[in-house]
């Protein structure tokens, strides 16, 4: 199987356009559309319906959007470990990019300056995808704050992040935040519900993002009020560029390392997770 056929279907099935998937790979779009149809006719089914200028999955190419993604990774994480001469010396990982936003890009920097030669595969997935991705073999170990209990996963607490609620005016009472320039920022469903029940009253949102970053570029820019890691606003606050509610509650929001019970690099996990506790403070 030549991988540049399987990583030009992804990419077909990210723009869902030929031209743009062209564009991405460097390639024309005729040279894209013969590796389509060479796989195609490898596998016996056609992928994409081709219906006008709208190129949509097949149930098959919805299939083999997952076998794909799965064989490109394990041919990537089998490349990387051939070349170091063994898998002891490489960590997978997976988080989710809220995490990523709050935490593990610096923890990430404490474990490369612990551990320089220590090769290291980064990657953003949704908890879903997170999931599915230990359980094939294709992380090594993932970050999430709600993570699914199951047997064969390793669960560790690693840290508290703290949600403070900050607004871009001064002086202004909680129920003056909540307003509709108050920014509900998605920290998973056990948060939302907490929230709904603190503030009962409050009117929805006219604003969501998915993002602490988006939020907090929000609030410099057009001002506003969210709730956010108190690690993240804590410059911006001492500047007085943001301002704490006062009376406002906080809420908690544990995260989680998940990892294969019997994975054979369990020691290097563990090793690597300790820096969360050395090197890193989320909770304010």
């Amino acid at each position: 199987m030549d991988t540049e056929l399987l990583r030009t279907f992804l990419e077909v099935n990210n723009t869902r356009h030929f031209g743009k998937a062209a564009d991405a790979l460097h390639l024309t779009q005729a040279a894209v559309s013969a590796r389509i149809k060479l796989l195609e006719r490898s596998l016996g089914v056609s992928l994409f319906d081709r219906i006008k200028r709208d190129i949509t999955l097949t149930p098959e190419g919805h299939k083999m959007v997952h076998y794909a993604d799965m064989i490109l990774s394990g041919w990537r994480k089998a490349r990387q470990d051939l070349t170091l001469g063994g898998a002891s010396q490489q960590l997978t990982i997976g988080g989710s990019i809220r995490l990523w936003d709050i935490a593990l890009q610096d923890w990430l920097v404490s474990l490369r300056t612990k551990a320089p030669d220590l090769a290291i595969i980064a990657e953003s997935h949704t908890p879903t995808l997170l999931t599915r991705r230990l359980l094939d073999g294709l992380l090594d170990v993932a970050f999430m704050l709600e993570p699914s209990k199951l047997e064969v996963l390793q669960v560790k607490k690693i840290a508290t992040v703290q949600l403070q609620l900050v607004t871009s005016k001064p002086n202004q009472t909680v129920s003056s935040a909540l307003n509709k320039q108050f920014i509900m920022v998605d920290w998973g469903l056990a948060h939302a519900l907490t929230h709904r029940r603190q503030f009962p009253d409050a009117p929805e949102a006219h604003i969501r993002v998915g993002q602490a970053k988006i939020a907090l570029h929000h609030l410099h820019q057009l001002g506003g009020s969210a709730y956010l890691p108190a690690s993240m606003i804590a410059n911006a606050v001492s500047a007085g560029q943001l301002y704490l509610v006062n009376n406002a509650p906080t809420f908690e929001l544990e995260a989680f390392a998940v990892y294969p019970i019997r994975s054979a690099k369990a020691p290097l996990i563990n090793q690597a997770l300790k820096l969360f506790n050395n090197d890193i403070s989320i909770k304010k």
